[in-house]
């Protein structure tokens, strides 16, 4: 059999760290494949001015699939002051290689689970009747359309005539924000089209059918964001109506849905949000399960390009310890996610059965999971070190 290539990532700090310890636990687990080194973030954007550099997209062109570590964003004001001196002045604008690469490869498509693991001391509980205490089962699925909204990069500071003009047209910006000097001004734009938002509630749609959901959640803003929250939810309940008629649609605006997270976050199992409502939902629920070391995620395309990823930062702090303490899981569980894309089934279950395993029996944990500051002498406080914990992992399989 021919093996797979997948395009390696790591991108900056932690990233490294937690992809290869996610590739010793998919070798463990019987996948095979080859591993091609994609260079992505901020070191390539300091000596080279381009933090996603043409020779990465055209190995993701061609290998369709990506296993990505973590990046560093800064502000505008470090970006040109970390650019090489011969790069300066020369017209280079950073801009995030990872939205850059959503938006090239059309990975519209964003699934971000977050599910309890039984046994893991960061799970979130509640005080339930009579003085009990609750643990709720949380199993949710975010959809989160990963192109458009607030994350398009459509947005100006000091705007040119042409822009301003344009803007001047709309009585809104006229009677509120005319009195603004140009040069003072900066604007970013929140768009949503109809192809793209009704390809992620399909989506979500399609999930909950699979699931035998009963309905699925839209957390927008519709009575304030009217024209991009509202198309929104009319197309999921126009979608219900003609495609979907045994699935209902609710929706809870997205203020009011982070409240509800910590009262019932057992009774939402699929929810699909804009670009920016559903990076923020998402992070909402990971606090729940343990916070951004359990949570993964997967970006589809319409032209076959599958990237997976852990939801957290880079953590630059962390990639200079001696001895590396960060969790890896999330970033093993997005290779889970990988695994379910290539129709890798048997060895997918078998890595989570692992990851549950070890979580549940708490011999092994790490300095999240013992709720200890991350600093360096936690080893010495017993937790497990990153390559520690992927141990026991393996161990399981």
């Amino acid at each position: 059999m021919i093996k797979r290539t997948i395009v390696a990532m790591p991108g900056d700090g932690i990233g490294k760290v937690v992809l290869d310890e996610a590739i010793r636990v998919l070798d463990a687990a019987g996948f095979e494949a080859n591993y091609v080194q994609g260079d992505i973030g901020w070191e390539f954007w300091c000596k080279e001015g381009n933090p996603l550099p043409d020779r990465t997209i055209k190995l993701l062109e061609e290998h369709k699939i990506g296993l990505f570590g973590a990046i560093t964003s800064k502000p505008k004001d470090k970006t040109l002051a970390e650019l090489a001196p011969e790069l300066r002045g020369k017209g280079y604008v950073y801009y995030s290689p990872i939205v850059a690469m959503r938006q090239h490869f059309k990975l519209d498509i964003c699934l971000r689970p977050c599910k309890t693991f039984k046994g893991n001391p960061l799970n979130f509980i509640r005080r339930g009747p009579n003085n009990t205490i609750e643990e709720p089962l949380v199993d949710t699925m975010i959809f989160r359309q990963n192109t458009e909204g607030l994350y398009g990069g459509v947005e100006w500071t000091n705007p040119s005539a042409q822009v301003y003009d344009a803007l001047m047209t709309h009585p809104k910006f006229r009677d509120n924000f005319g009195w603004c000097p140009k040069a003072e001004l900066a604007v970013s734009t929140r768009i949503f089209t109809a192809k793209y938002t009704a390809r992620i509630v399909k989506a979500a749609f399609e999930y909950a059918k699979e699931k035998g959901y009963k309905g699925i959640t839209v957390c927008e803003k519709p009575n304030v964001i009217r024209e991009t929250s509202g198309m929104m939810l009319k197309i999921a309940q126009e979608m219900s109506k003609n495609e979907y008629p045994g699935i209902e649609v609710w929706d809870t605006n997205i203020d009011a849905q982070m409240m509800w997270l910590t009262k019932n976050p057992e009774d939402y199992n699929v929810i699909v949000a804009g670009n920016m409502f559903g990076d923020i939902i998402s992070d909402g629920f990971a606090g729940l399960i343990g916070g951004l070391g359990f949570a993964c995620s997967a970006q589809f395309g319409e032209n076959g390009v599958a990237v997976f990823e852990p939801t957290h930062g880079s953590a630059p702090k962390y990639a200079g310890y001696e001895t590396s303490i960060v969790n890896p899981i999330a970033m093993i569980m997005s290779a889970c996610m990988m695994l379910d894309h290539l129709k890798e089934d048997e060895k997918a279950a078998r890595i989570r059965k692992a990851v549950t395993m070890v979580i549940a029996e708490g011999k092994v944990r790490t300095y999240d999971m013992m709720k200890l500051t991350g600093r360096p002498d936690v080893i010495q406080k017993g937790a497990a070190s990153t390559r520690e914990i992927t141990d026991a992992i393996i161990n399981a399989l």
